[in-house]
């Protein structure tokens, strides 16, 4: 059963119609995909605040995030205080971002590791010191601990929660050492930890290692050792085993949710017709499909849970003792118009040259008007040309969706 904590006084009278019901937001994951929720942020805001009041107050009280999306969450959260202010900060970030920025695109920093793990296959079994080199993961994303650390002001974030501009903030990841999905979560409120099977929440000071170990996609990029409690573990990517992404937005006490998918809901899936009875599938087709069952199922099994729950909460009287212990919970999700995995593959050739050979190595190809591997090469390109678009496209595909948005928001009621 969800987690209430107590409701605040509103800061200003245009906050209380948000406050009333508590509002959270929450950021799944996707890769470079992620740049696709900044553009919704954006179109949200301008819809709830066409004026940009300089007194307008964040909206969403609780902030979730995994994988990518931790990072946009987190940005958000750290200038919670200022909205407007901190979706430009995104903006800026998304829309001049490349990928050398994220990982490491150099021949020795893109090759590297595939090299040391095929010494390793060939002469590891000789060798203790070949095999104590192994190495981590296909790519080095130092230099996005880099760019976290001259943007993330986390400091922020705690002034946030004490002056009442955020209720709380939840990054998500997954424990490698025990297999849990996990929840960090820093709050203003001093609230029970919360747990499921293979699910807990951990309370803490929400800092890099926490985003850097969210956004760690499997294989892809290496996991980071955070403290649980009172032992470290091993932690990647925050979409996997994300039976429940809403979950920690409603532990927190969310009563409305937003979520921002970076996957659309009504777009056809990606669909290779190379001769796909003749060829096997490349390691970029497996590890598509791989990402795409780490990113989407789990949320559309939460959403469908929700409307479950909700239609059932509505048959039965409130005042039924049969009726169990839960609430209705409003979701809004705003997810893409078009399939951003074949935008992707119109900007391949912006990323640099080394990635692009290793793309291909794997399987990445749009020769001949067939695309392979699209939603390999949407996670990792990390370039001002395509993130640039899927702003865009989110803040058109927002924008036609404004009286369903403030009907959500109660906007414009009297």
């Amino acid at each position: 059963m969800p987690i209430h904590p107590e409701k605040n006084s509103p800061a200003s009278d245009h906050a209380s119609s948000h406050r009333e019901a508590p509002v959270g937001l929450v950021f799944t994951g996707g890769g470079a995909r992620a740049a696709y929720q900044v553009g919704v942020l954006w179109a949200l805001l301008d819809i709830l605040d066409p004026n940009r009041s300089p007194r307008f107050r964040n909206p969403f009280q609780i902030i979730c995030g995994s994988s990518a999306g931790a990072i946009n969450a987190t940005g958000y959260a750290c200038r919670a205080a200022f909205p407007h202010a901190s979706v430009r900060r995104l903006r800026h970030i998304w829309g001049n971002i490349k990928t050398s920025q994220v990982y490491r695109s150099d021949p020795a920093g893109v090759f590297g590791s595939a090299t040391r793990w095929l010494t390793l296959l060939m002469f590891g079994w000789a060798s203790p010191f070949i095999r104590a080199q192994s190495p981590k993961s296909l790519l080095d994303n130092r230099p996005l601990a880099h760019l976290l650390g001259r943007f993330m002001h986390f400091n922020n974030l705690a002034h946030n929660l004490e002056s009442h501009d955020l209720s709380a903030l939840a990054i998500t990841a997954t424990s490698y050492t025990t297999g849990s999905h996990l929840t960090f979560y820093q709050s203003k409120h001093t609230m029970q930890e919360w747990q499921g099977v293979r699910r807990k929440s951990v309370s803490c000071d929400i800092n890099l290692s926490h985003l850097m170990a969210s956004s760690a996609i499997p294989f892809v990029f290496p996991a980071q050792c955070l403290p649980v409690q009172a032992h470290t573990e091993w932690c990647g990517d925050g979409s996997m085993r994300q039976l429940a992404p809403i979950s920690p937005a409603i532990h927190l006490g969310a009563e409305k949710v937003v979520v921002i998918s970076t996957t659309g809901h009504n777009t056809p899936e990606e669909v290779s017709l190379d001769h796909c009875s003749e060829n096997y599938p490349t390691l970029a087709q497996l590890g598509g499909h791989a990402l795409s069952d780490i990113f989407v199922d789990g949320l559309s099994i939460d959403l469908e849970r929700i409307h479950r729950i909700n239609s059932l909460l509505k048959v039965i009287p409130k005042e039924s003792d049969f009726r169990p212990a839960l609430k209705t919970i409003d979701v809004l999700t705003l997810s893409p118009s078009k399939s951003i995995d074949e935008i992707a593959m119109m900007h391949l050739n912006c990323m640099p040259q080394t990635v692009r050979a290793f793309l291909r190595v794997l399987g990445v190809s749009s020769k001949g008007g067939v695309h392979t591997g699209s939603i390999v090469a949407s996670h990792l390109l990390f370039e001002a040309d395509f993130t640039t678009e899927l702003i865009n496209l989110a803040y058109v595909d927002t924008m036609q969706r404004i009286d369903e948005i403030k009907a959500f928001f109660n906007e414009g009621a009297s």
